[in-house]
Order: C-alpha cells, then structure tokens, then sequence
C-alpha cells in the first residue's frame, strides 16, 4: 500500500498567520511553489495560501498586499490527509474537496504536501484520469 508518507514532498515551508500576504508572495516565488501552508505561532496548521488567493481575494479586491495577513485568508478547517492515509484516501478527498494540494499530518504535526502530481505518479492511469476529471470540473 502506498501511503502518503511515501508520496509526499515533506521539505515543507510554512507561511506565518502573522506573515503578510506581500511576504507570502515573495515566499512562494522563492521557493517556486504555488501553494503555502498557513501555520500559526503555535506550529498548527491554519489553512493553505495558494497564489489564486492572492489573486482572487487580496488584489482583485483591492486590498493592499503589505496591510493583509496570511491568517485573514483562511478560512474554516484545513482539509488534510494523515501520513498513513493510503493513495486511494489522498485521491477522494482530493476529488471530493476540489483540491489540489493536501497538507500531511502526522498527529498534529505538518509533515509533508501531497499534490496531484504525486498522487497521479502513485496511481494507476484509469484513476489518474478520474482525478484530473474531478479536479478540472471543479471551479476552486
């Protein structure tokens, strides 16, 4: 069984809830990542920042990017996989929530990122396709 402990990128940054969206932004285009777990100053994760928030939410309404906070963009509970989780749990809750990216748990501590890239390379291609059909019909 594959697990996403054995799938998952786990030099993993956090951006701080305390973090501007600005440094968030440099973060992102530093690291070339699309996508940031937001973690507080206790280590728990937060949510996800991805560059489509920033977009969306931060300068399409005009916010100023210096004045807005990491943590003011998330928003409900993370949706998340535990490191355990087998490839088959990775990709239905990818498909069910519309998502890209899962954050790794182990317990109550991030451990990794599993993106849909490391879940296609896992499964077999009938359900590679499925997955990038769930993930390309939703409009998150």
């Amino acid at each position: 069984m594959t697990t996403a402990r054995d799938i998952m990128s786990s030099d993993v940054t956090c951006v701080r809830s305390s973090q501007t969206i600005l440094e968030a932004a440099r973060m992102m285009a530093a690291l070339d990542v699309g996508a940031l777990p937001i973690c507080g100053e206790d280590n728990r994760l937060h949510g996800m920042l991805t560059d489509r928030d920033i977009v969306v939410k931060v300068l399409a309404e005009g916010k100023d990017p210096m004045a807005v906070h990491a943590g003011d963009i998330a928003q409900g509970r993370p949706i998340t996989v535990g490191a355990d989780d087998d490839a088959e749990i990775i990709f239905s809750t990818m498909a069910r929530h519309g998502v890209r990216r899962l954050p790794v748990i182990d317990g109550h501590d991030l451990v990794g990122i599993v993106a849909q890239a490391d879940v296609a390379r896992a499964m077999p291609a009938p359900r590679v396709g499925e997955l990038l059909e769930a993930l390309s019909s939703s409009s998150r």
